[in-house]
């Protein structure tokens, strides 16, 4: 790629994706200091550094043509399928679950890899399989979808297999998919939810979500989290108690300390920022993806409105589920916020997942 092409590509990005982008890059640097500036370890500096990997990674994908994603997708799915194998041998175990590889400069997540993997996959096969009975076309996506889910269900991360059926959902949407064959998906869904109860989830994923339906059941046990969260966020006011408030829930220990700066990042901005700092950084997500959903309208082909489409409902299902789950609207699932948590595999797969979007954004209409 010469010179002069790459700053045409320069030129042709999408600014306010990229603005908000970087701006909630930084916010979250913030934010993890400030749930965390209490203890010994330097979070804020380990996401700052895997920043500075993530960043180029963005680029790199924004610049080269996203119909890459035709020869890619595939390797990307079997890649995670296998890395996610190899998780059950050599990973390493956090919070009882063993969802981690080592790589020795930090720990990668394979199944932020996967879903990744899974949207360009879904994306390649439903627009290339148009003419197809459309049974068939969800069959194969849910086969699609079922390995990478059945593996990390057994690790157990119950969060990680959540976010893949309404990411499936919207782009069967966008694909054209009737609205009688969505309303059987969605029957299946429900028939599943209960079998999942029973006979797939472990002991303290049932109490998360009993204690979800009421939060009242375990107070000082599985209830404890959801209840601080809402006593944090409740307490905060209009203008919040302030950065480095003394004796905030937080610095109090009421808030675990293993989660304030992943899960519950928001439940710590709440309580230092209240209703006044919400108003500033929901509309900034909603900008994301806004942002992103125009375009997804605007890209030049089919591929690229399914991988825009796709793209945007894994960030919205994360965005949901992790603002939710500290204001007691989901139950507690693990996934983390996009860009603000802390987590560098989940930052380097969002990083990638924004710069498909403005590759679609870039090539849309570029003339070489």
């Amino acid at each position: 790629m010469n010179i002069l092409l790459l700053a045409r590509k320069f030129r042709a990005l999408n600014k306010p994706l990229l603005i908000v982008m970087l701006g909630l890059c930084l916010f979250g640097v913030y934010a993890i200091y400030s749930a965390t500036w209490m203890r010994d370890t330097p979070f804020w500096a380990s996401q700052i550094k895997w920043m500075l990997i993530c960043i180029p990674v963005f680029f790199l994908v924004a610049f080269n043509d996203y119909q890459w994603v035709r020869l890619g997708a595939l390797p990307v799915y079997l890649l995670s399928v296998v890395l996610l194998i190899l998780v059950f041998f050599i990973g390493v175990k956090v919070f009882g679950a063993r969802s981690w590889l080592n790589l020795g400069f930090g720990n990668f997540q394979p199944s932020q890899l996967a879903i990744f993997g899974g949207v360009m996959l879904f994306a390649l096969f439903l627009s290339d399989s148009e003419a197809m009975n459309p049974a068939l076309r969800i069959l194969i996506c849910l086969g699609i979808t079922a390995v990478p889910c059945v593996l990390i269900l057994i690790q157990p991360y119950l969060g990680g297999t959540l976010v893949w059926l309404p990411v499936l959902f919207a782009m069967f949407f966008v694909a054209g998919i009737k609205k009688r064959y969505l309303l059987v998906l969605v029957l299946m869904a429900l028939i599943a939810l209960p079998l999942m109860f029973f006979f797939g989830m472990k002991q303290y994923q049932k109490d998360r979500l009993t204690v979800f339906l009421d939060p009242s059941l375990d107070p000082q046990g599985a209830g404890w989290t959801i209840n601080q969260s809402l006593n944090a966020i409740g307490s905060a006011g209009f203008w919040g108690k302030g950065f480095k408030a003394p004796n905030t829930l937080n610095e109090l220990g009421y808030l675990p300390s293993t989660i304030v700066h992943t899960d519950f990042v928001y439940a710590v901005f709440g309580e230092q920022h209240g209703f006044l700092g919400a108003m500033i950084l929901i509309p900034t997500l909603a900008i994301l993806l806004l942002t992103g959903l125009y375009i997804a309208s605007r890209a030049q082909d089919q591929l690229g409105r399914l991988l825009g489409v796709g793209i945007v409902m894994l960030l919205f299902t994360h965005i949901f589920m992790n603002v939710g789950m500290t204001v007691a609207i989901t139950p507690i699932t693990g996934l983390p916020l996009p860009l603000v948590s802390y987590g560098g595999s989940f930052l380097l797969i969002t990083m990638a997942c924004l710069g498909l979007l403005q590759s679609i954004w870039i090539h849309r209409k570029l003339v070489y």
